[in-house]
């Protein structure tokens, strides 16, 4: 069968099983913060960044870009811009800073992989999709994302997204032209365990709220 042939819905299905298998990753796809230093195997990582590439995009313009930090001191200063951000966030979070100084919030020092996702520069010639919403750029990123992080949840890896840092910053550090832009921080491992439930409510920093609460039909609210 050639790539150009379509499939109907009945040679498409999925079994049962594998239809299961698909909504329990969904659900227990968790934002990682412990993180071993074992590293990853290249063959399962070359998978994780093939799915993240199979991610939906605007007008087909695929702008994610992944810069996979393999140097021990660039990793230490992208570890520090972080610290940086996390210190200001707390200030700026008033009488919740020392609650949020207690949370370990990212795994950057510790993880077997360490990536940062960006989107590309050059997208104002992308028009198509992108007229009335130019942020979809950053939505197709955002699909890349979740593509790669419920791959590695099926491969047995934890996954963490990271964006307490500057951007600015961030993309000067890692030599990315104007109008890129860094959007993530990916911590990639193994981790001893997988949180049962969302690491901030099981610190009881939130709670998740139920989709009833938000569902709409017809208008808003």
């Amino acid at each position: 069968m050639s790539g150009d042939e379509e499939l109907s819905p009945d040679a498409a299905a999925f079994s049962p099983d594998e239809r299961a298998a698909v909504y329990r990753v969904i659900r227990e796809r968790r934002d990682m913060r412990h993180f071993r230093p074992d590293p990853v195997d290249p063959e399962v990582l070359a998978r994780l960044l093939e799915a993240a590439h199979c991610a939906p995009s605007v007008g087909l313009m695929q702008p994610w870009r992944f810069i996979r930090i393999r140097d021990g001191e660039l990793r230490q200063r992208i570890a520090a811009l972080v610290d940086l951000e996390r210190q200001r966030t707390a200030r700026a979070l008033g009488d919740r800073e020392e609650a949020f100084l207690r949370l370990k919030v990212e795994g950057v020092r510790e993880c077997g992989e360490l990536l940062v996702a960006a989107l590309m520069d050059q997208r104002e010639p992308h028009i198509f999709g992108r007229r009335t919403l130019p942020e979809m750029d950053l939505a197709s990123v955002a699909c890349a994302i979740q593509n790669l992080w419920l791959a590695a949840r099926a491969e047995g890896l934890g996954m963490g997204w990271v964006s307490l840092f500057n951007p600015e910053a961030l993309a000067d550090l890692l030599d990315m032209p104007d109008g890129s832009q860094p959007v993530a921080v990916i911590c990639l491992g193994h981790v001893d365990a997988f949180y049962n439930r969302p690491m901030l409510q099981q610190a009881g920093w939130a709670e998740p709220r139920p989709l009833e609460e938000l569902l709409f039909t017809d208008s808003w609210g």
